[in-house]
């Protein structure tokens, strides 16, 4: 699991904590954010902002919205109980087949290891309960005392919908199931259950539901979230001092890079030719990863003179150039901020 590019590193202090992150948002929605995000076969990515931006897209707004909606029309038009007195239209087998339907899918990405397929597929089912209430419209069906039992039908449809999406979700989001199944007054909760679409048994339903998830504002929640956090402190291990005496045998001169080749037998190494006004120089650096080598000629960098020569598979090194190390590990090599300095130029 990545923090957006980088690998979790608690030296570079992009690590998450699983503890910090069910906090705020609960075991379920983490166990189902981690789960769905995690490709087969492939690194997965998570940051507080994605976390985010996924409970209030699919928990919120698709799960939640769907349960609480259903729930609140049942009360609303039935007083929290519905009959089996249906009155069913062509829409309602295609609806009933996608839902049956549903849970071969669900097992055959099981079975292949496809665990984020899996889910993603149970989200589909409750979009497409979603769906079914826009093209059935229940609020306008409660208008007409004649389209009652139609009306039963399609709430009856809906909570037999969320109790096969809870059945499947259980493995994932076991506590949330549970939540569902309490709402909707179930106890038809076996995986075997879903055999057939219709084991609803019609009991009435809770007179006040509660939102599965509330939706998050984004803002307001990372900053939240950074006051918890805080600012780590930043520990830095300085080496050793030294006497200025030491630093003055340093040798530091401006140089402009003429030249500038991958090593033949080296990935990591770039092989440079500085001039230095009074001489030129090669001088190997690992920077290779990080630059083209048509991107580095022209450009001024700083190079320790004085260091023994030394030899780098195959090819001699008389010098190094300053870098620094960057945050995603890597090394940039610097460049003088005046853009005049003379090449040649003591860096003292």
């Amino acid at each position: 699991m990545l923090v957006g590019e980088d690998k979790i590193s608690k030296s570079r202090g992009n690590a998450i904590y699983a503890d910090d992150l069910v906090k705020f948002f609960g075991v379920d929605a983490i166990r189902y954010y981690t789960l769905h995000e995690m490709p087969f076969a492939q690194d997965g990515t998570i940051t507080w902002e994605l976390v985010i931006e996924r409970i209030n897209s699919d928990l919120a707004n698709v799960y939640g919205n769907l349960v609480n909606r259903t729930v609140a029309m049942t009360n609303k038009y039935f007083g929290g109980q519905l009959n089996k007195d249906f009155v069913k239209e062509d829409i309602d087998d295609e609806f009933i087949s996608f839902i049956e339907n549903s849970v071969k899918t669900v097992d055959e990405k099981m079975d292949q290891l496809r665990v984020g397929d899996s889910i993603e597929a149970i989200m589909e089912l409750f979009r497409r309960c979603n769906k079914y209430i826009d093209e059935t419209a229940p609020w306008v069906l409660a208008k007409d005392e004649d389209k009652k039992a139609r009306l039963n039908t399609v709430l009856y449809n809906l909570l037999e919908g969320i109790r096969f999406g809870a059945v499947l979700m259980e493995p994932f989001m076991p506590e949330t199931s549970q939540k569902v199944y309490a709402q909707i007054n179930t106890k038809e909760t076996s995986y075997d259950s879903l055999g057939k679409f219709g084991a609803y048994e019609c009991n009435k339903v809770t007179e006040k539901p509660e939102p599965l998830f509330g939706r998050l504002d984004p803002i307001k929640t990372m900053d939240e979230v950074h006051a918890y956090l805080g600012k780590p402190e930043e520990k830095v291990e300085h080496k050793a001092d030294i006497e200025f005496s030491d630093f003055e045998k340093v040798e530091m001169v401006v140089g402009q890079v003429k030249e500038c080749s991958k090593h033949p037998n080296a990935d990591k190494i770039l092989v440079f030719k500085v001039d230095f006004g009074y001489e030129e120089r090669q001088i190997l650096s690992g920077v290779a990863a990080y630059y083209k080598p048509e991107e580095l000629v022209g450009r001024k960098v700083i190079a320790v003179m004085n260091l023994k020569p030394r030899k780098i598979r195959g090819l001699e090194s008389n010098g190094t150039l300053l870098s620094a190390v960057k945050e995603k590990d890597g090394k940039e090599v610097l460049e003088l901020l005046s853009s005049d300095m003379e090449v040649g130029s003591v860096v003292c």
